[in-house]
């Protein structure tokens, strides 16, 4: 049987995103890029394994946010927040498999230079957001932000996040998504990553002034 996509080469593996026997060129020609991969794929976690992930210094300036700095005392300080964001996105995956890598970098960049502006020159100013996915990710991270800050003012009587530190955070996970994604348009390794580490932990907003500040509680 003849590969479903040349139609040269024999078709030596079966493609579940194809539902077909596809050779291995194409196989790896293909995948994540016209394949829709599904993540339990043999072939795919092998490439994955094969596949070393960029340095920050491989990738572009501009989608890294390299004047924002996020030194190593914010990742301490600021972990409940990190692991909230990280958590949320890994929520939406599960309930929304379809959504991609690229998707989600997609609105934490967006969300990231509204930020930027923010704390730049105090303008609230918000980009088209050109997807749904896109949008209900804004969303769910806002969200996660607004809860927060309801539970500072709650214990402490003032909010004490930064617009500045949710910039951070914003800037952090970026890079962490950039260097884990294949950068292909169907990638989900990013995601699949977030999913394995933090979609089973059970998170609850903690007291601000608890002594490990956390918002995690697995």
């Amino acid at each position: 049987m003849s590969c479903a996509i040349c139609h040269v080469r024999k078709g030596k593996r079966f493609c579940p995103a194809g539902h077909d026997r596809i050779c291995p060129q194409c196989c790896g020609e293909q995948r994540e890029l016209t394949l829709d991969c599904p993540s339990d794929c043999v072939y795919l976690q092998q490439a994955r394994r094969r596949e070393a992930p960029p340095s920050l210094d491989e990738l572009p300036p501009e989608q890294t946010f390299r004047s924002v700095a996020v030194p190593e005392e914010f990742l301490h300080d600021h972990e409940p927040l990190l692991l909230g964001f990280w958590h949320t996105l890994a929520k939406r995956y599960a309930t929304e498999h379809s959504v991609t890598d690229r998707e989600v970098l997609g609105a934490l960049a967006n969300m990231a230079r509204s930020y930027q502006t923010l704390v730049g020159s105090g303008l609230v100013y918000q980009e088209a957001v050109p997807g749904l996915a896109q949008q209900a990710i804004i969303e769910s991270l806002h969200q996660l932000v607004r809860e927060f800050r309801e539970v500072e003012q709650k214990h402490l009587g003032y909010v004490r996040l930064k617009d500045a530190e949710v910039l951070k955070a914003l800037v952090f996970t970026i890079r962490m998504g950039l260097m884990r994604t294949s950068g292909r348009p169907f990638s989900r390794r990013f995601l699949d990553f977030l999913n394995e580490q933090f979609h089973d932990a059970e998170l609850a907003l903690a007291k601000p002034d608890d002594p490990a500040g956390r918002i995690i509680m697995p």
